[in-house]
């Protein structure tokens, strides 16, 4: 039968004992009895449900118990009682000691009638108000990182860790401001911060708070920014159309006394909100900037630019035009078109001034070196093709790449591949000696 040690006790055993006989004896007798007995006597462990079947086993001497909280009768695992909660001179339950109420008595020496723990002192929530200067200067850093990485949610973690809700109007005005001077894809990743930071750092009303100041301030903006009124008038219209000022806005200040400025940018807003599928169209009211804008509409606007160049001859703004496009990466289409243009108006005069915008783009480091070099390197690989439309295609490019060479250097790499081909064919044509010798020149 096998013994089931989970309902096993311990119980004490006497092996060897001897019956007592005579229970008048002596008390000599008695006593020497006794100690036999405890001296004879042995712990074993013992099945309650076996019959017959003792199994004896030795426990520890009774010297090792001395110190120990187990029950001398064999019976428990040797925890204290209760937890440790029970019995004198214990330390109680753990964790007992922080359900204690302390109640500080006022005939303690120790006692301080100032102390926060009397129940004397009431705390409140203050909030300190930073300084607008401070708001100001702490927000110019974090929009212009903004329009650097153009993540909205790490901008208003960092407009929150210092802008407090009476000061939060000043950071969507100068994210207004700040966008003033920048481009118009800077100005729609305002408008997005705008409306992303909606509910969340600023309301509707410090919107409508920062847009009346805007608006007040608008004459000196203007002198900055002669743009201004425009500008600002589409940062209002592009807020309504986001939801994040109401319409009654725009009522509002149309009746209040406004300066001349002002007066415009709210008559401009009203008219593009009023027009005509006026939300939708303002979605692109920055218009689609950089690498967003087909390839197709790029390149008719860089044709554009550079017809408008060729009539106005102005250099200063054909140079505004191309930093608009913000599309550095595509900048080899720009030397690609300027040098194909050169070559079809076989004009000596339209070739000078083409060759002076190239020196002035690559001298402001507008077009970099490889995007130079990259674009002439094209109409060199696309010669067999633009020949077929320009008969004197190779004597124009080698006259407009010499022009060009005097003004800045080109890369030795397209100075290798340029064709000598087409100064023979040109003069065979029976041109002359001139161009004969001004072939020779070339070569030289």
């Amino acid at each position: 039968m096998e013994v089931d040690r989970s309902e096993s006790e311990n119980v004490a055993v006497e092996v060897n004992a001897k019956p007592v006989a005579n229970q008048g004896a002596g008390d000599a007798e008695s006593s020497h009895s006794d100690r036999l007995r405890r001296k004879n006597k042995k712990y074993a462990r013992s099945n309650s449900k076996e019959e017959g079947v003792t199994t004896v086993t030795p426990l520890p001497k009774y010297r090792s118990w001395k110190n120990s909280r187990r029950p001398r009768n064999g019976h428990g695992r040797g925890l204290p009682k209760k937890g440790g909660a029970g019995g004198k001179g214990v330390w109680g339950a753990p964790g007992s000691e922080l359900l204690e109420e302390f109640v500080e008595d006022a005939n303690d020496p120790n006692y301080d009638s100032e102390a926060v723990s009397n129940g004397d002192v009431e705390f409140k929530q203050v909030i300190v108000e930073t300084d607008p200067e401070e708001v100001v200067r702490k927000c110019e850093p974090v929009i212009l990182e903004y329009f650097e990485h153009g993540d909205t949610n790490a901008a208003a973690e960092d407009f929150l860790e210092f802008v407090t809700p009476k000061r939060s109007h000043l950071v969507c005005e100068m994210i207004v401001e700040i966008a003033l001077d920048h481009k118009p894809s800077h100005c729609e990743m305002a408008s997005v911060l705008i409306s992303d930071l909606y509910g969340r750092v600023f309301t509707a009303k410090d919107i409508g708070y920062a847009f009346e100041r805007l608006l007040d301030k608008l004459p000196d903006l203007v002198l900055d920014t002669p743009e201004a009124v425009v500008m600002l008038s589409n940062f209002i219209a592009r807020c309504v159309a986001d939801d994040c000022l109401p319409p009654k806005f725009i009522q509002t200040q149309s009746s209040a006394t406004l300066n001349a400025p002002a007066k415009q940018a709210i008559l401009r807003a009203d008219t593009l909100l009023s027009m005509k599928q006026g939300l939708v169209r303002l979605d692109n009211i920055w218009g689609v900037g950089g690498g967003i804008r087909p390839v197709k509409s790029l390149i008719r606007q860089i044709q554009l630019l550079l017809k408008e160049y060729l009539t106005s001859g102005d250099l200063a703004e054909a140079t505004r035009c191309v930093k608009d496009l913000e599309v550095p990466h595509f900048h080899h289409e720009l030397v690609y078109e300027t040098v194909v243009l050169a070559m079809e108006s076989i004009n000596s005069g339209a070739e000078e001034q083409l060759a002076t915008f190239l020196a002035e783009l690559r001298r402001s480091v507008i077009v970099t070196p490889d995007q130079m070099d990259r674009g002439f390197l094209r109409v060199l690989e696309d010669m067999t093709d633009i020949v077929l439309d320009v008969p004197l295609a190779y004597i124009m490019l080698d006259r407009f790449m010499e022009r060009c060479q005097t003004k800045f250097r080109l890369g030795e790499e397209v100075l290798k591949k340029a064709p000598s081909r087409g100064r023979k064919r040109y003069v065979s044509e029976g041109d002359g000696g001139a161009i004969k010798d001004h072939a020779l020149k070339l070569r030289e």
